[in-house]
């Protein structure tokens, strides 16, 4: 069975909200659970109106503890215990940022029921299980950042036709994959020799950044890569100011990492209409989109 990862804006400005757009928050369903991306102030509100499920996030990822990343945590899993969770949740912070993190959580004494895990993490594997992987890679901003690469597992397909001529046939398939190799009509099969691996799908996450070199590693042929476009063109000397991105240099990591599809994130609220960036993205990549609050991707 073929799972869809489906992939919701909450909240794509950045620095400030607007009447449109809420702080940065992405959630992306798989299998059941809900993995949340960066929790800005008014997620939960996000999730509630987008149809996000709030007692199915599984884990929360934080890029870096700017607040317009992380203050929404704060009302999240107060209104998580309200509503009674009995499951744990994992919130994943770069490594030494935990205790701002940690702050959010208990300012207040709050009764929280549940398990509340904050994992201080490196660059690197950071979750692997449930049949998706997601690891972190450095950006480049003001304070250490991450980005995170959401990664699906591949799957085994069969020869069918090379399968059928060396006499599998119906439960025989189910035991290769099980034992790796199998004796069929005295020659021994090996699993590697009748099927061929699928990748799974791939999201990668980047914000707020330079547009650096190793994010296009990180992208390497994702299918989808969100990457943050604070400024057009125009306002590239701002952009290395504040260590940011403008959309043109986001296309240009998307171009350069081979990636199928890019949407521009993090917009800045001087941008009433994302037009003018998306022109100087689509002028580099043209498979670019510009993010709005309940956009949804079903990959």
């Amino acid at each position: 069975m073929t799972l869809i990862i489906e992939v919701t804006f909450l909240g794509t400005a950045g620095s400030m909200p607007t009447r449109e757009r809420g702080l940065p928050a992405v959630a992306m369903k798989y299998n059941g659970s809900v993995y949340l991306f960066d929790c800005g102030e008014g997620t939960q509100r996000q999730c509630m109106q987008y149809s996000v499920n709030l007692s199915r996030i599984k884990a929360i990822f934080i890029t870096h503890t700017h607040g317009d990343h992380i203050i929404g945590l704060a009302g999240l899993v107060r209104t998580m215990a309200l509503n009674r969770r009995p499951d744990p949740l994992y919130i994943y912070v770069p490594k030494g940022q935990e205790g701002r993190v940690n702050a959010l959580l208990t300012f207040d004494m709050a009764l929280i029921g549940y398990k509340i895990v904050v994992k201080g993490v490196a660059p690197g594997v950071v979750l692997n299980g449930d049949g998706i992987k997601v690891s972190a890679f450095k950006l480049d901003h003001m304070i250490p950042t991450l980005g995170y690469v959401f990664e699906e597992e591949g799957r085994v397909r069969f020869l069918k036709e090379k399968a059928k001529k060396l006499g599998l046939r119906g439960a025989m398939f189910g035991q290769l994959v099980k034992k790796g190799s199998l004796k069929v009509n005295g020659k021994t099969i090996k699993l590697r020799d009748v099927t061929y691996q699928v990748p799974g799908k791939k999201i990668v996450y980047a914000t707020d950044t330079r547009p650096i070199n190793g994010t296009a590693i990180a992208a390497r042929n994702a299918d989808l890569l969100i990457h943050e476009a604070s400024y057009g063109k125009s306002l590239e000397e701002l952009a290395k100011e504040r260590s940011h991105s403008t959309a043109d240099g986001a296309a240009k990591i998307a171009k350069k990492a081979k990636c199928k599809r890019l949407v521009l994130f993090h917009i800045s609220a001087r941008y009433k209409n994302p037009e003018e960036i998306l022109k100087d993205a689509k002028a580099v990549f043209r498979n670019t989109e510009a993010s709005r609050d309940g956009m949804v991707i079903s990959i």
